[in-house]
């Protein structure tokens, strides 16, 4: 039995597992490719899935009145990615979910995952552990957005992700970190400046 290597190795950084609960988790889970620029998600419809990233990059994302972008999240290999709240209450999705590169995904719908919490205990650990993770980084993200200029914003996203600040389109980073993306070449270039 194929193990998916990338998702099982994810989970035990943070829960012990045993042989039978991988077996279990693996075969919940299935597999979904997506060409650049499909859409796994669109705003309106249901997340009905929760997936994992095991290669590409995708973005999920919201579009005002206006037809500006705004960019939620970024999600490349060993990351989770959807719209929680369309996921979990069954809502139409308030996002976006497009991949920027051709993207494999493993996918686990809300009953499947539900059986999985109920016979493995410490995969219900793992998510709540990974769901704390990622409010301390959305309070982060929070507070700098009001405290730090556009120049810290973007250093401090350089330092944490450059392997995103690589794969994205300039104009998608700049949108992600609320700016222009002239602002945007503005700073890289004043950075550059200041190195030479």
């Amino acid at each position: 039995m194929y193990m998916h290597p990338l998702l099982i190795q994810h989970i035990h950084a943070l829960v012990p597992l045993t042989r039978e609960e991988e077996e279990q988790i693996t075969v919940a889970f299935h597999q979904k490719k997506l060409k650049r620029r499909q859409f796994l998600v669109q705003e309106g419809d249901a997340s009905r899935f929760l997936s994992f990233v095991t290669s590409g990059c995708l973005r999920s994302y919201f579009t005002n009145d206006n037809g500006q972008e705004y960019i939620i999240q970024f999600a490349i290999e060993g990351w989770w990615l959807n719209d929680n709240e369309s996921f979990l209450f069954d809502t139409p999705s308030t996002f976006n979910i497009e991949a920027l590169e051709d993207t494999v995904l493993l996918q686990i719908d809300k009953p499947a995952l539900e059986l999985l919490f109920k016979n493995i205990p410490q995969l219900e650990r793992f998510f709540r552990i990974l769901y704390q993770r990622s409010f301390i980084m959305l309070q982060k993200r929070v507070i700098a957005a009001m405290s730090q200029t556009a120049e810290q914003r973007y250093l401090d996203f350089s330092a944490r992700y450059p392997e995103i600040v690589h794969r994205v389109p300039q104009y998608q980073l700049a949108a992600y970190l609320g700016m222009t993306a002239e602002f945007l070449s503005k700073i890289r270039h004043g950075i550059a400046a200041k190195k030479s």
